[in-house]
């Protein structure tokens, strides 16, 4: 009876899993003794919609910030001499160990006054870049320190610098294992991105609050926002396991071969 399970084609599964998750889900919400009254997110559709491009946009300037300030900081922390690697650890000790929502607070209230820039969308898609550049940064540190001592010992043999080995030897291998782990910080930098509702980002968060103040309507007003959540980061959950079943071949169907 389990090996016939075991041997389901796992597209199969999914749907059956879906399925009873859906019809599980029906069920509970039918036997709330609860007048459900959809129209209200149709009448608030506006605001749904710019809530998630507004989204969309804060995540992407974030993630193509984070991404460059992640991979700088990562590169400093493996670099010769004090002066980076210090640096680099400074700043990933500082964004790693505190609450994001605390990071967010300080970069509006502080920061912000102090470089007089009043904008709570460019302040809040900079916050989430420093927050996740610091997670980048370690990625991209483990990635290069995962390539084996002996290729760097090799290419100092041929007479390359240590940066021109970091850039044609060890980058190109480390690379492969970096854009997995870092494709998942994009996923959760998408859904950090709910608490810069706090400094009045109109994003999806803030808009279902906007919705929910003006109906009273709790249910209809954050299941939606959980599905349009779930749209935006579920390609790229589907990246990120492509990615490494690319890199783990073996790994292709869930299970080793």
């Amino acid at each position: 009876m389990f090996g016939r399970l075991v041997a389901v084609p796992r597209p199969v599964a999914r749907i059956v899993l879906l399925t009873a998750f859906a019809a599980g889900l029906y069920v509970v919400l039918s036997n709330i003794r609860y007048h459900w009254d959809w129209g209200v997110v149709w009448a608030y559709r506006e605001i749904y919609l710019y809530g998630l491009l507004t989204t969309m946009a804060v995540s992407a300037g974030a993630m193509a910030l984070g991404l460059v300030l992640g991979v700088s900081a990562g590169l400093a922390s493996v670099s010769r001499g004090a002066w980076l690697p210090e640096l680099a650890a400074l700043y990933v000790g500082a964004f790693r160990g505190t609450p994001l929502l605390v990071q967010v607070l300080i970069f509006y209230f502080c920061v912000g006054v102090v470089v007089r820039l009043d904008s709570p969308y460019v302040i809040g898609a900079v916050t989430l870049a420093f927050f996740s550049g610091a997670y980048i940064s370690e990625m991209v540190r483990a990635g290069i320190e995962s390539v084996d001592s002996g290729q760097w010992e090799a290419a100092a043999g041929t007479g390359l610098t240590h940066a021109q080995t970091l850039r044609h030897v060890i980058l190109p291998q480390a690379l492969r294992r970096m854009v997995p782990p870092v494709t998942g910080q994009f996923v959760s930098l998408i859904k950090d991105s709910s608490l810069l509702s706090i400094i009045a980002v109109r994003e999806l968060t803030k808009a279902a609050e906007v919705v929910n103040a003006a109906t009273y309507r709790t249910f209809e007003t954050y299941l939606p926002l959980a599905a349009l959540y779930l749209l935006l980061t579920w390609p790229l959950s589907r990246l990120t396991r492509r990615l490494e079943r690319g890199i783990h071949p073996h790994m292709a169907d869930g299970r080793r071969r």
